[in-house]
């Protein structure tokens, strides 16, 4: 279970910079924490855009799915420095 760090009321915030803030709070997460939007519609967009920009580094939970109110979390599982597990391009150097 991840530990909440922040919530994002997405209404607030002018329809151009919204994502750009919320790509913004994910990057500082460190993996294990969690950020949730609050939005008035189901931000399914921003669902596509974390899966090609973040693939297999986040989980999306609807705690709320509307009609009115939207309530998204979403867990940080891990940081881009984690992935490949290797210092090296195909561990030829053993590590």
């Amino acid at each position: 279970m991840s530990t909440i760090a922040t919530e994002i009321d997405v209404r607030t915030i002018p329809p151009y910079e919204r994502h750009a803030q919320i790509f913004g709070q994910f990057d500082a997460l460190e993996a294990g924490q969690a950020l949730v939007i609050v939005n008035d519609h189901d931000p399914v967009p921003l669902r596509r855009q974390f899966a090609a920009r973040t693939p297999g580094q986040f989980d999306w939970t609807y705690l709320e799915a509307g009609p009115a109110l939207w309530r998204v979390q979403i867990d940080k599982t891990a940081n881009t420095a984690d992935e490949g597990g290797s210092c090296c391009s195909g561990g030829a150097c053993g590590g």
